[in-house]
This record gives structure tokens, C-alpha cells and sequence, in this order.
């Protein structure tokens, strides 16, 4: 096979009319051309450096289907969500489902399975079980290790799971928002090469600064473009572009190529962007993906112009994947795994007790994970919940084992009738529901229930749900029609009040404890600065 075009060789920083040819995989020569022809831009596929595939809410070759129309030929992907439901069985799942279409999925071996000992997730991923998925899998590196303050004090148990890496020879992924100084150069120190959680610039070159690499997130909840662009100009050899989670229909409008987009319209250097997009995550993590030389595999993009970006082919070792945005990765059905075991819940068990004058509301915050602590004061015997206020109710629910459900409050909602839910709820899948109503709280979490699994939205005698069966976190059907119906379910929490840009993306993390500053776990309240319980109600 053959193709023609201007090869962009992103290391050399030269652009030159070539003609391509392909060889069982491969790419076999690289000729210059001589033509007046208008040519369309040929360069390396786009790589995702940090995502979660379970946040799409599609199964590994659903994603892949999906991704390919946007360029991207490689993700380095943390099976850290289903591995909090499923444990070991649930990495194994995404490796297989990957394995069924042409895409170069890279997995990693969860670090910190559960993410604390203050919520109850599904399984455990022991030092055993990492030592097993690298030696009987293509593991690629150990997956983000959040439990910074296991290695800062040198947990025995953290710094194993390191030294299995180093001793295989793995990267090994951070996760330390806000973290800096001292500190930072300890966690450094330790092994962790990576951290896609800077959400300033100056946290970012204070890590850079100890010889850590920087991936430039911006997701569906967690946008930081903005905010770490600029370090491209210093700092290109050691960025990369991720979207960490990403759900369907924002999927469906584009992957990393929008990042790339927006990084050149802002004037920055496209070489540079494009060697953080393309070629700094198969240096760092060693992949086998082709950086469009001889002798590569012949995984590369084409392209109409180098502002735009927009994706006219994608080619995975030489077979065409995608084509003038039309996926040629076929729709596979894939198995069910689960580990749902609760029933259904009734109104009376989201009710306050022991109420007092004071109280304590988690502020969630658009386009971030971080939140704030507000205390407010309310009369008394009085409930909290305040619709004109938007102090809203907010609750967990444990799905792995039968569990009063835990209580708290949350602000920026807006919700002005009834509730969502869902049972993607980060780090360990629990149930997590918002509402104005204790009924359409329970209405919310049992359609999830009946289901096992799902995203639910509750309002004015209208039920609607997207049923997420593997796992409690993605669907088997197909990924625009999961697209289009999660579509639809977002329409309605904003019809219902909400004014976040992803109201269940924004959802499914007010119960990761492992950001600050204060979540809501299947335990109770959280204080994410101290590390421990706080109290609801106070004096």
C-alpha cells in the first residue's frame, strides 16, 4: 500500500512531500516526492496519556471505535475503576475487550485498590495480585499510586507495589494534587514519574522542577488546559495530553485532536505540541506505537490542514481505521461482569437525625475535582435543605454490601426538582444521588438498583435511565447510541436546574476522598486536607 502526502517528522521539526509505503504492518520506506499536487498532512497518531475507559461508560473496543475517528491511535489507560468493583477479574476484562479490535490500549496495574481504607469498594488489588498482572499480562505500569502520604511515610505495603515495578522495569504513575516543596521532591524521589492532577502552572513547574513529567489534563470534569498550556513553550520534552475521564457524548466532538487544536490557535509552537500529543508517551512508557519512520508500525493520521486538525483517516498498523469520520472498527458484543448485591432502598432511610444549628456543605466546583467546605447555620431542628439556597442533599449508598446509606449536603447543583444518581461514583463505585426530595432520592438510586447499574435522572412523573451493566460503569451497546442517551439524561439534569457543564461527570466525584477538600464516602463525611471523618452536623 501506498500514500502520499506532506510527512510532518515532528523530531526533525521538517515538513516534506513523501509517498509512504506499507508493508505488512510496517512502514517500509519513506521517499521524497516532487509534485505541484495539493497534498493533504500526514503525522503520528494522537495518544491519550492518562484515561480511564470506564468514565466513556463503553467497554475498551467501544472506546476504541469511538476514539479512532479523532486520531487517536493509543491510549495508557488505568483499569482503576472496575478494578475497585471487580479486582484483578476487572483488569483482565479490559485487556481482553481491547484485545478484540485494531487499537493500542496500554494498560497499567492499579496501585491503590481500594483508594482508602475509609470507603467500601468491591475488591482489593494486593502487591500479589499487581506481581501476578505483570508477570501474566502486557501491563504496562504501575497505575496512578494516590496514596501520596503512603509514600512520603513509607508504607510498607505502597513502597512494595513500587519496587514490583522498578523491578519489572515499569513506569510508575502519580496522582498529587497540590502537592509541592518538600514534599513533592519526596514523592518524586520515590519513583513516581508522572502527575496529571497540577491544577496551577506553579505546582506543575515546582514538579517539573524534580524531574517529573507533566500531563496536561482536560476531561469531561477536570479541565486544566488553561491553566498549563504555557509550560509547552519550556517544557515540550517533558508534557503530555490526557483526558483522564471522558464521557461518551463529549467523545463523540473530539479527543486529544481538540487539544491540539486549541494549543496552535493559541500560538503555540506546533512541533512542540505535537511531540507532548504524539511521541513523549511512546518515549516514557516505551509503547509500540509508530512515530511515522521506516521501519515503524504504520500507525499514523491524515490530516487537511495543520490549524484545524480536522481528521480526514486514521491507519493502526496499516489498516485503515477510520475514514472522513467513519469508524471501520466493527461494534463487538462483550461479556457481563458484575458485583451488585443490595435491594432496593426505601425514602425514610435518607432521613436526617441528630440534627443542630450548624452544618457543614460540600461546595462542588464546575471543571474541577476539588471542592470547598462551607458551614453554615441553620435554625433550629430545621432542615438543611434549602432549594432557593441550593443547599441540596446529597447521599451514598454501598452497593457491595447491605449498609445504612451516608448522608450529607451540597451546593452548586441547583437542581429545582427532584434527583440524579449514579453508581459511577469514584474511587469506589458506590451509589452517589443529589436531590431536592428524600422520595426522588429513593426513586433515583432503585431505578440504578433494579438495573445494576447506571446513570438516573428523577423529575415531574419522568424516570430515565442509562443502564451501565458491566460493572455498575459501562454499557455493552453501541457507543453512539450510549453517546446519544447519555446525551439526552444530561439534558434532563439541566432542565431540572442543574447549572454545571457535566452534572454527572461532576456527580460521580464527590465521593473520591483522595481530593480535597471535603467528599462524601458510603461512611460518612470527609475532610480531604486531614484525612479523616468530619462531623455533618456541629456546634
Amino acid at each position: 500500500m501506498q500514500v502520499e502526502g506532506n510527512i510532518v517528522d515532528i523530531e526533525n521539526r521538517v515538513i516534506f512531500k513523501a509517498r509512504l509505503e506499507i508493508t505488512n504492518s510496517v512502514i517500509g520506506k519513506i521517499e521524497p516526492i516532487n509534485t505541484d499536487k495539493v497534498l493533504p498532512y500526514i503525522l503520528p497518531g494522537f495518544i491519550d496519556a492518562h484515561v480511564h475507559i470506564e468514565s466513556s461508560m463503553l467497554v475498551p473496543s467501544e472506546f476504541a471505535r469511538l476514539a479512532v475517528v479523532h486520531g487517536t491511535v493509543a491510549t495508557v489507560s488505568d483499569p482503576h475503576e472496575i478494578g475497585n468493583v471487580m479486582g484483578k477479574q476487572g483488569v483482565k476484562y479490559m485487556i481482553e475487550s481491547g484485545e478484540k479490535v485494531n487499537f493500542k490500549f496500554y494498560f497499567g496495574a492499579p496501585s491503590c485498590v481500594p483508594a482508602t481504607i475509609f470507603e467500601t469498594s468491591g475488591a482489593t488489588i494486593t502487591v500479589d495480585d499487581i506481581h501476578d498482572l505483570f508477570e501474566t499480562t502486557d501491563i504496562k505500569y504501575l497505575a496512578e499510586m494516590m496514596n501520596w502520604p503512603g509514600v512520603l511515610n513509607q508504607d510498607p505495603e505502597v513502597m512494595a507495589k513500587i519496587k514490583l515495578a522498578v523491578k519489572y522495569r515499569k513506569k510508575v504513575d502519580g496522582h498529587a494534587p497540590g502537592l509541592k516543596g518538600e514534599e513533592a521532591r519526596k514523592y518524586i524521589a520515590a519513583g513516581i514519574s508522572t502527575d496529571h492532577e497540577c491544577f496551577t502552572a506553579e505546582e506543575a513547574l515546582d514538579k517539573l522542577k524534580y524531574g517529573m513529567k507533566i500531563i496536561i489534563r482536560e476531561g469531561s470534569a477536570a479541565k486544566n488546559f488553561d491553566a498549563l498550556i504555557q509550560l509547552i513553550d519550556e517544557d515540550y520534552e517533558n508534557i503530555m495530553f490526557c483526558s483522564d475521564d471522558k464521557h461518551p457524548d463529549n467523545l463523540v466532538e473530539g479527543h486529544i485532536n481538540l487539544l491540539v487544536r486549541r494549543a496552535v490557535h493559541k500560538g503555540f509552537d506546533l512541533f512542540k505540541v505535537l511531540k507532548a500529543a504524539c511521541i513523549n508517551p511512546i518515549d516514557h512508557y516505551n509503547l509500540d506505537v509508530g512515530k511515522l519512520r521506516e521501519g515503524d508500525a504504520a500507525d499514523f493520521i491524515i490530516v487537511s490542514d495543520l490549524k484545524e486538525f480536522n481528521v480526514e483517516q486514521t491507519y493502526i498498523n496499516g489498516q485503515l481505521v477510520a475514514d472522513n469520520g467513519t469508524s471501520k472498527i466493527p461494534f463487538i458484543k462483550n461479556s457481563i461482569i458484575n458485583n451488585f448485591e443490595i435491594n432496593k432502598v426505601n425514602p425514610g432511610d435518607f432521613r436526617f437525625s441528630n440534627l443542630s444549628n450548624k452544618v457543614s456543605v460540600i461546595e462542588a466546583l464546575d471543571n474541577q475535582l476539588i471542592t470547598n467546605r462551607i458551614d453554615i447555620s441553620i435554625g433550629d431542628n430545621q432542615s438543611p435543605v434549602n432549594i432557593n439556597n441550593d443547599i441540596l442533599k446529597i447521599v451514598v449508598v454501598n452497593r457491595f454490601v447491605h449498609h445504612h446509606p451516608s448522608l450529607g449536603l451540597i451546593k452548586n447543583f441547583n437542581l429545582k426538582e427532584g434527583a440524579i444518581a449514579s453508581s459511577v461514583a469514584h474511587d469506589s463505585h458506590n451509589i452517589i444521588a443529589v436531590g431536592v426530595d428524600d422520595e426522588s432520592i429513593c426513586k433515583a438510586v432503585n431505578l440504578i438498583i433494579v438495573e445494576q447499574g447506571g446513570i438516573s435522572a428523577v423529575a415531574s412523573g419522568v424516570e430515565r435511565i442509562l443502564p451501565l451493566p458491566v460493572a455498575g460503569l459501562m454499557s455493552t451497546e453501541d457507543g453512539y447510541w450510549v453517546a446519544d442517551q447519555y446525551h439526552e439524561i444530561d439534558k434532563m439534569a439541566k432542565n431540572m436546574g442543574s447549572t454545571l457543564s457535566a452534572p454527572f461527570m461532576t456527580l460521580s466525584f464527590m465521593a473520591l476522598l483522595v481530593i480535597p477538600s471535603i467528599k462524601l464516602s458510603d461512611k460518612g463525611l470527609f475532610d480531604g486536607e486531614q484525612f479523616e471523618f468530619m462531623e455533618l452536623f456541629h456546634q
